[in-house]
């Protein structure tokens, strides 16, 4: 019986092992860290995003030290259209974060969140922000997850999935719906921000990216508790609602998070345990009439 040398036999398992290893997906790619201003890195970022085919959709700062910048693309809006509730991957994030004296520049990695919200891999929209913004490398895993884990992705056994998401109100008609989510937000009442507003092409879905300023759920107190590490998940934020013909909604809390931070630790989520709900309720208050309050 023919026999394989070993040293081929490893030279395989190693090749294998590799092409394996680079096939596991994380949800952030890190830019480079300039030794810079926030505002000087910000600059720098729409510098090159203003050369680009990216749209910029808005931007805010959750907290002092952090700021993220919303954009999408028209490959991605393309991705969006192709199937409901596709609206959730219309946009992307980046993140900038102010540490020890450097500021940490990142992006949510196309393939990682295209795949989770069941779009595709978005290998074009990775390749143009590849060209734009340079060189990165993938973070927020450790491990990394499969594709085929991703694409029906849950935290563990019993939390919700991709299709598991929050029903938060339904209207008479898609522009009613439009029409009260924008108003609430203008008003502001409920310490929620306005970070963006999308229209998904050939449909009637519209995705808006919402800032949370107060409550169990609020951007700083989550962040200040999940996000500890050396590599800041920044580009996490913000939230967002779909309106989805003349219904609202907005992917489960527990998935939104978990898939953010797929490493996180049972004791740390616990720590955030009344989130979840809290970011449901902000998020749902965005549909209810103006002098309604919250959880009615």
């Amino acid at each position: 019986m023919f026999k394989f040398p070993k040293t081929l036999l490893i030279t395989l398992f190693c090749l294998t092992f590799t092409a394996q290893a680079q096939d596991m997906l994380r949800p952030y790619q890190l830019l480079d860290t300039p030794a810079s201003t926030l505002n000087e890195a910000t600059d720098m970022t729409y510098s090159a995003l203003e050369q680009s085919a990216f749209e910029v959709l808005g931007q805010y700062s959750p907290y002092p030290g952090a700021r993220v910048i919303a954009i999408t693309h028209p490959a991605l809006l393309q991705a969006a259209s192709t199937k409901e509730f596709g609206g959730y991957a219309a946009a992307l994030r980046i993140g900038l974060t102010e540490v020890d004296g450097k500021v940490q520049r990142s992006y949510a990695n196309p393939a990682y969140w295209g795949t989770a919200l069941q779009v595709g891999s978005l290998e074009k929209v990775s390749a143009e922000l590849k060209d734009v913004l340079g060189d990165s490398q993938p973070f927020g895993s450790r491990k990394g997850l499969s594709n085929k884990k991703l694409a029906n992705y849950r935290y563990m056994m019993m939390m919700p999935k991709l299709k598991d998401h929050d029903h938060l109100g339904s209207f008479t008609s898609h522009a009613a719906a439009l029409a009260t989510v924008r108003n609430n937000l203008a008003s502001n009442s409920n310490e929620l921000v306005k970070v963006f507003e999308v229209a998904i092409p050939d449909s009637e879905e519209v995705l808006f990216g919402v800032g949370i300023g107060s409550g169990d759920g609020n951007d700083a107190k989550v962040m200040g508790i999940t996000d500890g590490g050396e590599l800041r998940h920044t580009a996490h934020l913000p939230y967002a609602l779909l309106v989805s013909g003349s219904d609202a909604y907005a992917l489960a809390g527990k998935f939104r998070i978990a898939l953010a931070f797929p490493d996180l630790g049972m004791g740390t989520f616990m720590k955030i345990s009344s989130a979840p709900n809290a970011i449901r309720d902000s998020l749902e208050s965005l549909t209810k009439p103006a002098n309604d309050p919250p959880g009615r």
